[in-house]
């Protein structure tokens, strides 16, 4: 068995010249021609799409600019569609509409999908025709639903191009999706990407592009996806693993159709991934809606599903994590990505119901692979007689024996031939076998001529920029006190002078000597962090995201984020079981600025450095102690708000010393108002809440953002996303951006209304509160609202700031039925009286008994209370979002909307009564 540093793809070909492409497409072309043969013409063409030549047939350049044209995403091939595009609020954000023409189908797809619906590759049309254009039809519905006649021959799309698709016809969701990879940047790949790999879809690995000659390997698609699993068997914490998927290598089977098969494929695959009766349907298949349409782009994808295991003996059909991968369309006509396959694969299993001369020919050719091989064949189909013949003369060329010849009898035997493939991958898995990574397989995709995402000039230089920070990255502990000198210790002495500064403000009647004590030392501290230069790592940092190309800096920040997680992932956790445990045994018990598990080195670390060096000259300009000539840092916020503009969450509360910048977040601010011009007025929209709870996980399905998630991961700050809406909509919304705030994992650990936690939890969460205009509460099945959050509802009371608050009680540890439902549980949280009320908030009232409600939005009659399941349907790693959830999280997003759309989240602000907010609060 390979060894776990070792790839078995044996000499893995190194990055190929532009010159030596060519040369490997026509030797792929070569062998190909050489395999027809004179005396018999090929019924996969001639091979001409494989080698990716210039004589492309005609019929064929255009298919992929029809499909485009039909979708309407031609526009996108020039400029592509971005990430930022596909987030922005208009007025499909506050329904759930159904495409009426085609061109709504990929919006509708996008939507669905980044609300991690399962129900996005079901996206049909409904269209609106009218009774004197449908002969016949008169009477009935206005709507009609269009589906595929699946009693048609299914089998009949195998070989035969359909004609082009019309605005009548079903497009088929394989279709779909290459069309839209194809239109999307790399950031919007990555995201379509995520969204599918938590929805449990299969992945696109190889996207066939016709049009451009050329098929592309998405590796840097898949970059960002993590996934945790356990080692069978269970030996402590040391089972529990956390990892990239591209990076760890492991056993990969591929399934392929020769020819014609009766049997499908995808759904031979759902079978062997899942345990027992409960089916997943990760690959998309013939039976499900429009599976059966025919594909006019998608013939040639690629796709991969792994398997992870959970440590649970019932549930885990493998030990360890595999990979399966499914090609798309006949092998014959796709040749270039069956070599791919037999390259990387542990073993191949080709299906099929005909083994001819020209069969033969084609896999009388890999007779130098050291792949595994096996025949899944149809007794019902084909010539018995000629499949013998031919299998007996490719045994020994494959060099197997008859045990790796399966004949699926019938329908009534699925289960036990599931259970003997299972076996036989279980086999294979056990012996040694060829093991690869995604990256390995994108080396040989090198080797044979395919492109790869990730070898693009931009992506390559931001790699390289990072690497050379990340190399000097031995102990992230360490380097943060080493290289990040003005966080930690100093930044948290600033952080108590100017609190104390703050008290006495407020106290209004403080000794002056006592104030210009306090300010002299404040002075002291920032000219000591004014008085050191950057480190080098801080530098390179600020010379990667001041890129003068838009991807090269966005592909650096990206990079970035990959390699630091991967620093975090290498150092030993324990699982999250474990962290649980640790937070309900001390809990309350912690000091408030001491984490249960050390923040990981993350990019915000060196925005917040960033955030330092500006804060300090800052201070000494305002002081008079520094000329304005001076100033080094000054455009330290315009180069943050960049990042802040293409999606990256930004530090409100600074999570090292869970104190809030303020000349660094205004100073943000004042840049953002400049940047935004006419389109400056905001909504704020926060969640608060216990940590846990799903806040993150919650705005990222809600508006597709990029919130840390993970117990043990997420940085601990009160983070800012900034979502556009769209021009045509903000007139009617009432704004032209939401800004949307995440309060991290720092609120719910005090247990009694006295000491420093209280205080720090209830000040941060009276500021982020303040500054909305809606508050979504989170919380868990128990009900127990935060006392830091009750000290806050009141205070604010006597400000007139309050917030509109949505409360949102989440099922954390159940999962999902197959069909949830948005629950009918609007009722308020139970009674709260005046003097629960006055030991939580350290107040005396004295006007009866009031309830919760009473304080949070006075009306207890008004739908603020929501009841959402569980985020998993399954277990966990191969659990897919609940659909229950999905939907929940959908209607209080459109309930929330609503409320901004009528004026009932208080009055808009601009960015300048933000900012003036932030002094203030």
């Amino acid at each position: 068995m390979a060894s776990p540093g070792h790839s078995d793809l044996g000499e893995v070909a190194p990055e190929i010249k532009a010159s030596e492409r060519g040369t490997a497409l026509a030797i792929a072309d070569l062998e190909w021609r050489d395999m027809e043969g004179d005396d018999c013409e090929s019924p996969y063409g001639d091979g001409t799409n494989e080698a990716q030549d210039n004589d492309f047939p005609t019929v064929e350049r255009s298919r992929l600019q029809e499909m485009l044209s039909l979708l309407g995403l031609e526009t996108y091939q020039m400029q592509k569609l971005t990430l930022q595009d596909s987030l922005q609020i208009s007025f499909d954000s506050m329904k759930n509409w159904a495409p009426q023409v085609p061109k709504d189908l990929p919006w509708n797809f996008l939507r669905k999908l980044q609300a991690l619906n399962a129900e996005a590759r079901n996206t049909t049309m409904v269209l609106d025709a009218p009774p004197d254009a449908r002969p016949g039809e008169e009477g009935q519905m206005e709507e009609e639903v269009l589906y595929w006649d699946t009693a048609d021959n299914i089998a009949a799309d195998i070989y035969s191009f359909s004609e082009l698709p019309t605005p009548d016809t079903p497009v088929n969701p394989l279709d779909l999706l290459c069309a839209l990879l194809v239109s999307s940047d790399s950031f919007l790949q990555q995201d379509i990407i995520l969204k599918m790999f938590l929805c449990q879809f299969a992945l696109p690995l190889v996207l066939p592009d016709s049009e451009n000659h050329y098929h592309m390997f998405l590796l840097w698609a898949l970059r960002g996806l993590v996934r945790t699993w356990w080692l069978q068997p269970l030996r402590g914490p040391g089972s529990f693993k956390e990892d990239s998927v591209v990076l760890p290598r492991m056993p990969t089977f591929a399934f392929v159709r020769m020819d014609v098969s009766s049997n499908s494929k995808s759904q031979l695959l759902n079978a062997v991934l899942s345990p027992g009766r409960r089916l997943r349907d990760c690959f998309w298949h013939r039976d499900l809606n429009l599976g059966a349409s025919p594909r006019e782009i998608a013939d040639g994808l690629v796709e991969i599903s792994w398997f992870f295991p959970s440590g649970r003996e019932d549930l885990d059909i493998f030990p360890e994590p595999v990979a399966f991968i499914n090609l798309r369309g006949d092998i014959g006509s796709h040749w270039l990505q069956f070599k791919l396959l037999t390259d990387i694969s542990s073993a191949v299993f080709i299906l099929t119901d005909n083994i001819s001369k020209k069969e033969y020919k084609l896999l009388f050719s890999m007779k130098e692979s050291n792949t595994k091989y096996y025949f899944i064949l149809s007794p019902y189909r084909g010539k018995r007689n000629t499949n013998l013949r031919f299998l007996n003369k490719l045994i020994p060329v494959l060099k197997i024996d008859y045990s790796h010849v399966l004949v699926k009898v019938s329908s009534t035997d699925s289960e036990s031939f599931v259970r003997r493939l299972q076996s036989i991958v279980r086999c294979v898995m056990r012996s040694p076998c060829r093991r690869v990574s995604v990256e390995d397989m994108a080396h040989a995709a090198r080797k044979l001529g395919l492109r790869v995402d990730e070898d693009c000039e931009e992506c390559q230089k931001a790699k390289e920029r990072m690497e050379k920070i990340t190399r000097k990255i031995r102990d992230p502990e360490a380097y943060k006190r080493e290289e990040l000198r003005l966080q930690g210790e100093p930044w948290r002495k600033v952080a108590q002078v100017e609190k104390e500064l703050c008290q006495l403000h407020w106290a209004g009647d403080s000794p002056e000597k006592c104030r210009s004590e306090l300010r002299g030392r404040l002075l002291e501290l920032r000219a000591q962090q004014n008085s050191l230069d950057p480190t080098w790592g801080v530098q390179e940092f600020v010379r990667g995201i001041s890129s003068p190309s838009p991807g090269e800096k966005q592909y650096f920040l990206r990079w970035m984020e990959l390699g630091l997680a991967r620093l975090a992932q290498q150092r030993l956790r324990p699982p999250p079981e474990t962290l649980l445990s640790l937070r309900s045994k001390h809990c309350g018990a912690v000091d408030a600025t001491e984490p249960l598990w050390p923040d990981p080195l993350g990019v915000e670390h060196f925005l917040r450095e960033m955030g330092q060096f500006y804060e300090a000259e800052s201070c000494l300009v305002e002081a008079g102690k520094l000329p304005v000539g001076q100033r080094r840092f000054a455009h330290f916020p315009g180069l943050a708000l960049e990042l802040l503009l293409r999606g990256l969450p930004l530090e409100l509360v600074d999570g090292g010393s869970l104190s809030v910048p303020l000349r660094w977040v205004t100073g943000l601010l004042k840049e953002l108002h400049t940047r935004l011009e006419r389109r400056s007025r905001l909504v704020v929209l926060s969640v608060l809440g216990v940590p846990g709870t799903g806040k993150s996980t919650l705005l990222n399905t809600m508006f597709g953002l990029r919130f840390a998630t993970g117990k043990s991961s997420s940085p601990r700050g009160a983070f800012m996303q900034l979502v556009e809406v769209a021009e045509g909509f903000s007139q009617d919304l009432g704004c032209d951006h939401i800004l949307v705030i995440d309060s991290g994992g720092w609120i719910g650990g005090a247990l009694t209304t006295t000491g420093e936690r209280f205080e720090l939890e209830a000040s941060l969460a009276t500021l982020i509160m303040g500054l909305s205009n809606v508050t979504v509460v989170s919380l868990a099945e128990t009900r127990d609202v935060p006392l830091a959050l009750l000290h806050a509802f009141l205070r604010l009371e006597t400000t007139g700031h309050a917030p509109s608050y949505q409360f949102v009680y989440q099922n954390l540890h159940g999962t999902s039925a197959s069909n949830p439902q948005l629950r009918d549980g609007r009722q308020c949280p139970e009674p709260l009286s005046d003097g629960g009320l006055a030991v939580a908030c350290g107040e005396t009232r004295g006007d009866g008994v009031r309830t919760l409600a009473d304080v949070a939005f006075g009306d207890p009659e008004k739908q603020h209370v929501w009841h959402i399941p569980g985020l998993w349907h399954g277990v966990p790693p191969m659990a897919a979002v609940s659909l229950g959830y999905s939907e929940a999280i959908f209607e209080l997003k459109r309930c929330l909307l609503e409320n901004i759309r009528n004026g009932l989240s208080n009055q808009n602000k601009n960015i300048q009564q933000l900012i003036e907010l932030v002094r203030r609060l």
